[in-house]
């Protein structure tokens, strides 16, 4: 990677980066699926059914009342890594030469150092969230997301499988139903059940609330504030609503947390960026950034699942 310079130096460096706004990584962040550290290759999730084991009473103890069955999924981690090299010859004729000072052999400038790793791990942050969501084991620098590996499980319930419509803040409330209805009833209530959505899903929701008489919220909106909504979180039919910011546009999934599982090496892989300057190595004046790190997602029981897409 080189560093193209397309501005001009004029004046003290006024001490500040601006950067693209960057999608935080919100789904392991806020503990919003089960995160496993830990994972070298692969972890086995392990899955338990039985049949009808209640019976008839009788006075004999009667064996092979019912049949328990064991099987399971396997989450496989991955490896991805990022590689930068920068010139600090380029930063010399930059606007920061200043910081830099005038020698030859200058360092590289910490607030630039600092720019680099924060930006790095946000950028990874970035593309892990939308990996776990809709990544395609096909792509480099990728793994496949739970929205991918549910779409492509045969034993998906037909009536968990739904087509997503055209969503807009007038047909939000119903599509949201359609998906709160398909929600097993073995399921439903339970404590770390989720409807993840997409950001527009959110959005459409969020303005839905502000007041539209025909969705059934009233023409003033919730809590009477209008378009005014100021909402830490949202539900549905009480049933907590996250926003996914790496699913694809329309798209939603319910299910319990402790169904969905992201696996990883070490955690701290996740924010560990080293920047190594190579003048000390090979006399150059190159600065490399290096960072690796594991991950990849998996589902437990499918059929407590339901598929908006």
């Amino acid at each position: 990677m080189s560093l193209a310079i397309t501005t001009s130096y004029a004046g003290e460096f006024s001490g500040k980066y601006i950067a693209a706004a960057l999608l935080s990584g919100d789904t392991l962040a806020n503990n919003e699926i089960t995160i496993l550290p830990n994972v070298r290759y692969k972890s086995v999730i392990q899955k338990a059914s039985t049949d009808n084991i209640v019976k008839d009473a009788s006075c004999d103890f009667v064996t092979n009342q019912g049949t328990l069955t064991l099987t399971e999924q396997v989450l496989v981690a991955e490896e991805f890594q990022v590689n930068l090299q920068l010139c600090k010859k380029e930063l010399h004729q930059s606007w920061q030469a200043l910081e830099m000072g005038y020698s030859a052999f200058a360092d590289a400038p910490a607030s630039f150092t600092d720019f680099v790793l924060a930006h790095v791990a946000g950028k990874v942050a970035d593309k892990t969230e939308k990996n776990i969501w809709q990544g395609v084991n096909a792509n480099a620098g990728e793994f496949d997301g739970l929205a991918v590996k549910i779409a492509a499980d045969a034993a998906l319930p037909a009536a968990q499988d739904l087509a997503k419509a055209a969503v807009d803040p007038a047909t939000i409330i119903a599509e949201l139903g359609r998906v709160a209805d398909a929600i097993p009833t073995t399921v439903y209530g339970n404590e770390d059940l989720r409807i993840y959505v997409a950001s527009d899903i959110a959005r459409a929701y969020t303005r839905a609330l502000g007041g539209f008489a025909a969705a059934g919220v009233g023409a003033n909106g919730f809590d009477n504030k209008g378009t005014n909504q100021v909402l830490s979180s949202l539900f549905f039919d009480g049933i907590q609503l996250v926003v996914s910011k790496g699913l694809a546009s329309g798209t939603m999934i319910a299910a319990e947390k402790s169904n969905l599982f992201f696996g990883t090496g070490l955690l701290s892989d996740q924010n560990e960026v080293r920047v190594i300057d190579m003048g000390e190595t090979d006399g150059s004046q190159n600065i490399r950034v290096v960072m690796r790190f594991t991950a990849g997602v998996q589902y437990g029981e499918i059929t407590d699942i339901v598929l908006y897409s």
